[in-house]
């Protein structure tokens, strides 16, 4: 039967949570049943509530950062997956391409293989900077509000408990503010170049707009590193620490920098700090490992290894160290 649908499935990057959030806000206040994990699940239960609330939604919006697809080539990515499940179950996907997405960027188009080709053919909106509200009102009255004729799977009593705990914790959160909109809009543009003054600059116009955003203080940090401002960088690290104090990414940036500095205690207390944070930090054990070796703890350095290539193996991971210049800390790149 043709009918139409206000179920919605918000798919997105962590790092892109304040645009899913004011995406899933703005349509909540229209009368849409939206979901968008934004309580971050347990791995365990990905399959049981994730998949089901895709099955259970008639539309699905991926929102679409130009660094957003950069995992996509991982075939066990959550991303990828959700992509998938959508095209298998034939909801009605709409991509939702920011500032300086493109799916001609080289980059970007790499990692459209498989099924995920198919994501160039829908129709998708585009959300200029400063015209988030019409963007939102284009995405209702011309994307949401057409006749569909998929199946609609009803959910378990499992996955309806999550998607209603999430949709009260969105309820609870702060409106998402525009400077925060515009905050990661510059992180996105800081992320997709390798020109070091400019991401400089993009991270530091995104920490002007949103002064507690951790993400930029973290990837400034990496920036004034590579530029051999380490009084620079550790004090991003610091404030990074003060706003998200159990994040380990920025114990293990701090870590990292201090190493550089020959403070190869501080270092190891911070990526001590990390791995007690997040047991399963693959890339703190290999950070840790080598200023180990530094020390002559061969041993230890030996242990943390094997850790370290035992969970990379598990989760299939990739880190962006490699290339980098930091073994494994967080980058974003």
């Amino acid at each position: 039967m043709i009918r139409v649908e206000k179920t919605v499935f918000v798919s997105y990057r962590r790092t892109n949570e304040a645009w899913a959030l004011a995406i899933s806000q703005n349509l909540t206040q229209h009368g849409y049943d939206v979901f968008m994990d934004f309580t971050s699940l347990p791995s365990g239960d990905f399959t049981n509530v994730i998949l089901e609330n895709i099955r259970a939604r008639a539309h699905f919006l991926i929102l679409l950062t130009p660094s957003a697809l950069e995992r996509c080539g991982e075939p066990n990515d959550w991303l990828r997956r959700e992509i998938e499940a959508a095209i298998d179950n034939q909801r009605n996907i709409v991509p939702l391409m920011l500032e300086g997405f493109s799916f001609a960027t080289t980059t970007i188009a790499s990692q459209l293989t498989g099924k995920l080709d198919a994501l160039k053919r829908y129709n998708g909106l585009n959300v200029p900077p400063g015209y988030f509200v019409y963007a939102m009102s284009h995405l209702r009255e011309k994307f949401l509000d057409v006749p569909l004729t998929a199946v609609i799977h009803p959910a378990s009593m499992l996955a309806q408990q999550a998607a209603r705990k999430d949709q009260e914790a969105t309820s609870m959160a702060l409106a998402v503010e525009e400077n925060e909109l515009a905050a990661q809009q510059w992180v996105e543009q800081g992320v997709t170049t390798m020109d070091l003054a400019t991401r400089l600059r993009c991270y530091s116009e995104a920490i002007r707009l949103q002064p507690d955003y951790f993400r930029a203080y973290i990837l400034r940090s990496d920036v004034l590193e590579k530029k051999g401002d380490f009084k620079g960088a550790l004090r991003d690290c610091e404030e990074a620490i003060r706003i998200q104090p159990d994040n380990a990414d920025a114990y293990l940036n701090r870590g990292d920098i201090r190493e550089s500095k020959g403070e190869i205690e501080g270092a190891l207390r911070d990526y001590d700090e990390a791995i007690r944070l997040q047991p399963g930090y693959a890339a703190a054990y290999l950070c840790r490992s080598v200023a180990l070796n530094k020390m002559g703890e061969y041993q230890v350095t030996k242990e943390d290894s094997k850790r370290y290539y035992d969970l990379a193996a598990a989760d299939s991971i990739k880190f962006m160290a490699l290339g980098h210049g930091g073994r494994g800390k967080y980058t974003d790149r």
